[in-house]
């Protein structure tokens, strides 16, 4: 089989139907799509178990917070690569604010435990089986996770800015 995005993901909703995977698309010819947080790690165990794919190196995993999307606030995309095939696969799980958890998938790949830490400690999103889940940039008692869209981006109580001046 050529690995097309197209083959691909009609292998992945193959084996996992579509209940489990949907709103595929591919901006900038990386396939994009959706899973849920009980699929995700089945789903890059299969990727990377997969002697046809061998989807072996996760590039990156990053949180987003999106403060208007009401029960889907947070978000870990992750972007897998075969470096076999130089396929590039982006999956995103959608999840409330008030339920931040997600299942590790540091035994899958071993960069994945700083990925996951960096996430704890930007969003507060918390990763079951990880084996050492603490901040890895911010200090230990800090309260708060700085890369939630809670506050103002600028001094909304400051008189001496006029919108004129900054392009506004």
């Amino acid at each position: 089989m050529e690995l097309t995005n197209e083959n691909v993901l009609g292998k992945i909703i193959e084996k996992f139907g579509t209940d489990n995977i949907w709103d595929a698309y591919a901006p900038d010819g990386i396939m994009t799509f959706q899973t849920n947080r009980e699929s995700i790690v089945e789903l890059i165990q299969f990727l990377y178990d997969d002697e046809e794919l061998q989807v072996r190196f996760l590039t990156t995993m990053a949180g987003i917070h999106y403060p208007d999307q009401k029960g889907k606030e947070l978000c870990m995309m992750y972007q897998l690569h075969s470096l076999r095939h130089n396929l590039r696969l982006r999956i995103k799980v959608y999840f409330p604010i008030e339920d931040p958890v997600l299942p590790t998938i540091t035994h899958i790949y071993a960069t994945a435990n700083w990925m996951e830490r960096e996430a704890y400690d930007f969003y507060g999103m918390l990763f079951t089986g990880h084996p050492n889940l603490i901040r890895i940039l911010n200090v230990e008692d800090m309260e708060y996770h700085p890369m939630l869209k809670q506050y103002p981006l600028e001094d909304q109580t400051r008189e001496d800015k006029i919108n004129t001046y900054f392009g506004r």
